[in-house]
């Protein structure tokens, strides 16, 4: 029983982050109680191989729901294929100062500048040691603010090397628009140097720790044609197995003249379907056959989730569309995504 609906309202009464904060604790308590999995409904079984590994349907949760890896008991609930935690930094951080969170209802769009808010990575391995959560599980990767961005890799190298032995893969996220300057390692000589360096990291850990761990590269809906080339070309040859796209975008061209559309940071929901599904496409006719595309950004119904596979994706991530939608989005998307792929 979809009862989302009858809540949502009283969430979106009081301030997005601390609806957020609100929301967590209830789905915790739900999934304790049992309740949250007939709110979910029966989860969808449509494994697919991705990265050479199982994921349980088409259907996975975006990084940035859960940044602490605080809440994976809960979430295994709600009928995820895969789940996605993070973005964590070595050190905990703040953030930025609130609000930082907006609601943009008229185009079901959220704008974010939290600037990977987080507890740091100990805590971070902590929480997943207790959850004994057991689905391919995505640690989502970054730098913590006040490190320069010259030297963003040695941040990257320390969390790979901390999270390695417990993530099914690793995602850099080097797109958030909230870190400045983090969007300039998305190209040119800064981003070889990150790919090449990350690569060489995961083949001394492969040995130490005798599993290769898949990582993806997180990118932003921003890219014009010369950088999405580069990306697909670099991907590949420096043995990354994965490209999630993408992250929120700055652009505010869907939401001009809204209440808060001239706030700072990140555009996410309803309007980054498109130009995400743009970059999906141009991705899909640069990369290898086959290579793995998690697309990411605007899904808000089982049809949004269809239009990334069309574009190229491989599977589908999402946030905001829950924050919209609620549980009942999850097991839509799957059956949408199931369906897709028998008459395929």
């Amino acid at each position: 029983m979809d009862l989302y609906p009858f809540a949502r309202p009283l969430l979106f009464a009081i301030d997005p982050e601390r609806a957020h904060e609100l929301t967590m604790g209830q789905i915790d308590r739900a999934a304790a109680c049992g309740a949250m999995r007939l709110v979910a409904g029966a989860p969808v079984s449509d494994p697919v191989q991705v990265m050479g590994l199982r994921f349980a349907n088409r259907v996975g949760l975006a990084a940035g729901l859960d940044k602490n890896g605080a809440h994976l008991a809960a979430l295994q609930t709600m009928g995820f294929g895969f789940i996605e935690v993070g973005t964590v930094t070595p050190r905990a951080q703040p953030g930025n100062p609130r609000p930082r969170m907006f609601r943009l209802p008229e185009r079901r769009a959220l704008i974010n500048r939290l600037g990977f808010n987080n507890e740091g990575v100990d805590a971070f391995l902590a929480n997943i040691a207790r959850s004994n959560y057991r689905g391919v599980l995505g640690l989502n990767i970054g730098k913590n603010a006040d490190t320069p961005i010259e030297r963003a890799l040695d941040d990257y190298r320390l969390c790979l090397q901390r999270v390695y032995p417990h993530a099914s893969y690793v995602t850099v996220n080097i797109s958030s628009p909230n870190t400045k300057n983090l969007r300039q390692l998305q190209g040119g000589d800064d981003l070889q140097r990150m790919l090449e360096g990350l690569a060489q990291t995961r083949e001394q850990l492969a040995v130490e720790h005798r599993r290769r761990v898949p990582m993806a590269l997180k990118i932003a809906p921003d890219l014009d044609d010369a950088q999405i080339d580069t990306l697909a070309q670099a991907l590949p040859r420096h043995g990354f197995d994965a490209v999630i796209a993408t992250n929120t975008t700055l652009s505010r061209d869907a939401v001009a003249g809204l209440p808060h559309a001239e706030q700072a940071g990140g555009l996410s929901g309803a309007p980054v379907l498109a130009p995400s599904n743009r970059v999906i496409a141009a991705l899909r006719a640069r990369l290898p056959a086959g290579y793995p595309i998690i697309g990411v950004g605007g899904v808000m119904s089982g049809a949004d989730a269809r239009s990334k596979i069309d574009a190229g994706a491989t599977v589908v991530q999402i946030y905001t569309g829950l924050v919209y939608r609620g549980p009942a989005l999850v097991r839509e998307c799957a059956v949408a995504l199931a369906r897709q792929a028998m008459r395929a």
